[in-house]
């Protein structure tokens, strides 16, 4: 298996399975929300696409944030813990990094799961199962720039994979294996940094915690131009 490692996303690599990470938070509360027994998350790139999905379907509650903050007039922000006890069937999601790469990837890799260290095993495990040859590892990172964050879950998740890591993948398991800890691996990042400065710290821990959730979600299909995603 060829995997690869898209450290920004900019570097639009194509391949037959791609796994998108934005691991502090939007890939991380998308797994809690689905463990947790929401149906199904429709992921947009806008807002003003949030709502009207939201107004169109029935049984649906709005989630989301921009640049850390509840989006205005959701009911939820971005923390996987607001997603524990579902209040409806859909979540309609939409967050700064996260939700944007979900969509830019579901229109150009056949096969799209959501990673995260809180089902790291079982995202390694949903890669093997499609029996591909060539993966490629999506880094959300922070506003179009790299992001320690998701770079040191795509490490993690390379060198579990193991097989033809090229040289993306290598630099990804580098940084990964410099940092002693996942949690110290997420505090170092950007995003980390945002996080304590918003009062939100509590949810590093919780997206440093790995492989407490069996689930992968996997991308099914655009509603226009907003992803739906469901295990």
């Amino acid at each position: 298996m060829r995997v690869r490692v898209a450290h920004t996303p900019s570097d639009k690599l194509t391949a037959p399975v791609g796994v998108v990470i934005d691991v502090i938070r939007a890939t991380t509360t998308i797994t809690a929300a689905l463990a947790s027994g929401y149906e199904r998350v429709i992921c947009t790139t806008e807002v003003a696409e949030a709502r009207a999905i939201a107004e169109q379907e029935g049984d649906c509650v709005l989630g989301g944030e921009r640049h850390a903050v509840k989006i205005e007039g959701f009911r939820f922000g971005n923390s996987p813990t607001e997603y524990l006890s579902p209040v409806a069937k859909t979540l309609v999601f939409s967050t700064t990094n996260g939700t944007p790469l979900l969509v830019s990837a579901a229109e150009r890799c056949e096969t799209v799961l959501l990673g995260s260290l809180a089902a790291l095993d079982a995202v390694v495990e949903a890669v093997r199962a499609t029996g591909t040859d060539d993966v490629v590892l999506l880094c959300a990172g922070v506003s179009g720039e790299l992001a320690i964050d998701d770079l040191y879950v795509a490490g993690r998740i390379a060198e579990q994979l193991g097989g033809d890591l090229r040289d993306s993948a290598w630099a990804a398991i580098r940084l990964a294996r410099s940092y002693g800890s996942s949690l110290e691996g997420l505090e170092a990042s950007q995003s980390g940094r945002d996080l304590h400065r918003a009062g939100l710290q509590s949810d590093i821990v919780w997206c440093s915690r790995e492989s407490h959730l069996g689930v992968v979600p996997t991308f099914r299909r655009l509603l226009g131009t907003a992803a739906e995603v469901t295990l």
